[in-house]
């Protein structure tokens, strides 16, 4: 099925068309020290900035800043310490760039402080299900906002995953976080989703969510997709005495993802390495797309 590009309009007024015929990527800037990927790579906001803005010069059209790990098993911190580790960062990069800045967080504090320091974009993991307030934040400032799916909290949402139908659960749960988005006065055309591989999913749910991606994107929401470096892909890659490569030589399986993600209709990419990912799309989209 078709799917029209759509335009956000950010807290700001800055806009950003996604959709099929204008896929984006975006670049993710983790300020963390226990990241699975790039934990303490970024910790100082100069290194931080300097990342973001080099992935700018590769293509990217927004930079996701993190300052709390959600990789399976971390543990949650404070607001304060989200805070201490995310504007440093944020307030350097902001005159430096008119690109679109995300800011991953959950918190209604930090998503408050963020926006007021000039982010366009708040990326919820939880799918507005981890702070009352979040949404209402959201709402006041006019900020668009990353529904993401994810049962349970980072520290152990892999214990025991279970889904009779992994594709429809997701779906309605998507729905309810967009209903409670709703009902804080956050308009639609301000929600994108993130169906969330690797959040509380074994490898056959998000096996089945990758293949059913043409039904999220026919929802009508932009979506967004983050497998980069994930252990899915790791697992998928493999060697003969069950030896996953470490995250960083796990790009190519990335690309192979999300070129598929593309073939989809798949809005946003985030991703690690935005220059194989930008090159990756430019090259499929210079030999045409079906059924658009």
């Amino acid at each position: 099925m078709a799917v029209e590009a759509s335009t956000i309009v950010g807290p700001t007024g800055r806009t950003l068309e996604v959709g099929p015929r204008c896929q984006r990527v975006m670049g993710i800037v983790n300020l963390t020290p226990d990241s699975f990927s790039d934990g303490g790579l970024h910790v100082d906001a100069a290194a931080a900035s300097d990342a973001a803005l080099r992935m700018l010069a590769c293509g990217a059209t927004l930079v996701d800043l993190g300052a709390e790990s959600t990789r399976p098993g971390a543990a949650p911190v404070s607001a304060r310490e989200e805070l201490a580790r995310l504007l440093p960062a944020l307030e350097r990069l902001r005159p430096l760039t008119d690109a679109w800045i995300s800011i991953d967080t959950s918190k209604a504090r930090v998503a408050e402080a963020a926006l007021d320091a000039g982010a366009d974009l708040i990326n919820d993991v939880t799918g507005l299900r981890g702070d009352p307030e979040l949404a209402q934040v959201v709402a006041e400032r006019g900020a668009p906002i990353i529904l993401m799916h994810m049962r349970g909290e980072p520290r152990t949402m892999q214990d025991a995953p279970h889904y009779e139908d992994a594709v429809a659960e997701v779906e309605a749960e998507l729905a309810a976080s967009i209903d409670l988005a709703a009902r804080a006065g956050i308009p639609s055309e301000k929600i994108l989703l993130d169906p969330g591989i690797g959040f509380a999913k074994r490898d056959e749910d998000n096996r089945a969510v990758l293949l059913a991606l043409e039904r999220f994107v026919g929802s009508g929401y932009p979506v967004v997709l983050g497998v980069s470096r994930k252990g899915l892909i790791g697992r998928a890659l493999a060697n003969e005495a069950g030896i996953l490569p470490p995250p960083i030589e796990r790009d190519i399986g990335t690309v192979a993802l999300t070129c598929e993600a593309w073939r989809a209709g798949v809005a946003i990419h985030r991703v690690h390495n935005v220059r194989y990912a930008v090159e990756a799309l430019r090259t499929l989209e210079a030999f045409g797309r079906k059924n658009l």
